[in-house]
């Protein structure tokens, strides 16, 4: 996992102030001004198109209502778009387009070919969520898509696939040729360990392909009203043979937000255009900033930057996300660092918790767009890095980037809010070893690499943490939210969609060498839709809450599983698991669901394959696809029943709780058949 080296900062001194100021006060104002009037011009009415279907992860809105973060865009699945190209999905097998697609549909385009959305509010700006061919040999390739409003062409976007489609095994590559990385493995194509085969297994190539999608965001150049339409088209003669539309975001974005008494980077010799690296510029104004107590502002522009900014009791502002925008380059090191870094790459990052941290840091409003195209798990090339203790981040938006977020503590009271997180190669947030009094609220996630959000209490224990009305959709490995282990934590509120493989919606894992379970855990009110994946290892499939005790028992905390809604999981609801190995050594109990709804089950509400117990009160199921619950305990199969005790407190309804699974009736089918569920609907 990550760590962090950065040069310590510089002792903050206090000059006297000088004509600096009015330099940047009116080059940003200019700017401003000038971005103002693009953004800001009148709407002109256009041709109305087909009514538009506005969703919250490819649901009707009414179905999450009060969950997941408060977002400035209106998400539109391109399946409910008018289109003459071809729906592609369902489909929730890993490894395939629609899996990975929001909703598990998309829209595939050939050169020539259209989707057309009606904006359903005031907007100028998009984002655009697509997949295009890799190159035969890997590395990508970039091909153009022509955007029209009201039948007038704005732009041609020019997507790309250099930071999409790894192949193969974990840490995966980006050669759709190699061969097995890990021959010693134990895989499912041929229920074998390949090294150890004779005659050798063929493994067809590509081998695993996923990680298919990428989003770009266009500012339109003027504003449209609703019923205006945006038409995505293919041109003829496009190198990508097929161009998937998953989705349109459209929103309103206001004018360039101006900080008139800052150190403005532009005075320091940053380079607004990207053609010259920022990066000395940018630290010079963050010391003249900590010299006179005045905040960093960066105007909008482009720049470039290549390695780590070190903050530390600092502020700093940009223009808002969609107008400054910090972009840089992975750059090899000429020998590893000392924490096994072969590469550095554009990023804010504290000091490590070895050099005491860093505090009071503000970062708000810019985008950072890294360029990592590859899983290298020692790589510091994260977004934000460090130990950042009574520190906020706000608005920002971070895409291509391996990690976005990632603390080392131990660290306190760290606020996240209002951001935008997606294309990763690995997690989005991770609040790793001793995070303390720390939250994340009303963060968007897609398409991370592997956890959504997590918190990994490893070697130091993490304590008062909350996760709160965030939104993650595709994870394409691992979990939504994943709980690693920690003390008195608070998940609530969050909405999930759509993991495609190796983990669910929701995780509470005692795995990884995590720290135990203490104090309270609460989950609740949260939402999770078409979750719960396929397990390559175990050939089973997953709830979409997953509760793991693989390291040790799950049984040191008070754990209360509340006011959750689980929609159209795709197995389970829930389940309740030890490895194998371990089976007869760890359990996992005092855990309680109350007041939760199940719409939909591929199969049972409740899988236990593990010792322990639960208590369940007013948890309501429809439309379940086994028996209500699959009881297999430690598969012992004692006599006395299993060893997994379901206390019933009443108000269980839909039938899933018969009394005659009570208190602990063996009901184990291992693997039992899926009955895909309906669509879910109000309750």
């Amino acid at each position: 996992m990550s760590r962090m080296t950065t040069d310590a900062s510089v002792r903050a001194r206090r000059p006297r102030r000088t004509g600096l100021y009015a330099t940047a006060v009116a080059s940003v104002t200019a700017a401003a001004v000038g971005l103002g009037v693009l953004a800001g011009t009148p709407a002109l009415a256009g041709p109305r198109g087909a009514a538009p279907v506005v969703t919250r992860a490819a649901l009707d809105p009414a179905l999450v209502a009060g969950k997941g973060a408060k977002v400035a865009f209106a998400e539109q699945e391109a399946e409910n778009a008018v289109t003459n190209g071809t729906v592609i999905g369902p489909d929730r097998d890993a490894y395939t387009l629609p899996s990975e697609a929001s909703g598990r549909k998309a829209v595939s385009l050939a050169p020539g070919q259209h989707v057309e959305f009606t904006l359903p509010a005031r907007a100028n700006a998009i984002t655009v969520r697509y997949s295009i061919p890799d190159a035969p040999g890997g590395g990508g390739i970039t091909a153009p898509l022509d955007v029209a409003v009201n039948g007038t062409k704005r732009s041609t976007m020019t997507l790309t696939s250099q930071y999409s489609w790894l192949y193969n095994q974990y840490p995966f590559s980006n050669d759709p040729g190699a061969g097995l990385l890990h021959p010693d493995w134990w895989i499912t194509e041929c229920s074998c360990v390949p090294a150890e085969t004779t005659p050798a297994p063929v493994i067809d190539k590509p081998y695993r392909p996923s990680h298919f999608y990428d989003e770009q965001r266009l500012l339109l150049g003027r504003t449209y009203r609703a019923g205006d339409t945006v038409r995505l088209t293919v041109p003829a003669g496009s190198r990508a043979g097929s161009t998937v539309i998953d989705l349109l975001d459209s929103e309103q974005v206001g004018l360039p937000h101006v900080e008139l008494l800052a150190a403005n980077v532009w005075a320091f010799g940053a380079d607004p255009t990207g053609r010259r690296d920022a990066a000395d510029a940018i630290d010079k104004a963050i010391a003249f900033a900590r010299r006179t107590h005045l905040k960093v502002y960066i105007p909008p522009g482009t720049y470039r930057v290549d390695r780590h900014i070190v903050v530390d009791d600092v502020t700093i502002v940009g223009a808002g996300n969609w107008y400054t925008k910090i972009k840089g380059r992975e750059v090899a090191l000429d020998k590893p660092a000392a924490d096994g870094s072969v590469h550095t790459g554009v990023g804010f990052y504290g000091k490590s918790a070895a050099e005491g941290g860093s505090r009071n840091v503000h970062l708000s409003g810019f985008a950072i767009e890294g360029d990592v195209r590859e899983r290298i798990d020692t790589d510091q090339v994260n977004a934000i890095g460090g130990a950042m203790s009574d520190s906020t981040i706000k608005g920002l938006h971070i895409s291509h980037t391996k990690v976005g977020m990632w603390f080392d503590g131990p660290m306190k009271n760290l606020r996240i809010s209002d951001s935008i997180i997606v294309d990763q190669i690995a997690d989005a947030i991770n609040f790793h070893t001793g995070v303390t009094d720390s939250s994340v609220t009303d963060t968007f996630v897609r398409n991370s690499g592997d956890d959504g959000l997590a918190m990994w209490a490893e070697k130091t224990t993490n304590a008062r943490n909350t996760f709160s009305h965030n939104t993650v959709q595709t994870p394409v490995l691992a979990n939504g939210i994943a709980i690693y282990g920690g003390t008195d934590t608070t998940v609530s509120d969050n909405l999930v969609a759509d993991p495609v493989r190796e983990g669910s919606a929701l995780h509470i894992g005692a795995r990884f060498g995590a720290e135990p379970f203490a104090g309270k855990l609460d989950v609740t009110g949260n939402t999770t839709v078409r979750a719960g994946t396929y397990e390559l290892n175990w050939n089973i499939g997953l709830g979409a809450l997953w509760v793991f005790a693989l390291d040790r028992s799950i049984d040191g905390a008070d754990i209360r599983v509340t006011g959750n809604d689980f929609l159209d999981s795709t197995y389970n609801a829930v389940m309740l698991v030890s490895d194998w190995a371990v089976k007869d050594q760890y359990v996992i109990e005092n855990i309680h669901f109350k007041d939760i709804r199940v719409d939909g089950t591929g199969t049972s509400v409740l899988s236990a394959r593990a010792a322990g117990g639960a208590t369940f009160e007013n948890v309501d199921a429809r439309n379940v696809g086994a028996v209500g619950v699959n009881n297999c305990g430690s598969f012992n199969f004692p006599a006395t029943g299993s060893e997994f005790t379901l206390t019933d407190l009443g108000g269980n309804d839909g039938d899933w709780l018969a009394p005659w699974l009570l208190p602990n009736t063996i009901t184990c089918d291992d693997r039992p058949e899926v009955v895909p569920p309906p669509a879910p609907g109000a309750w």
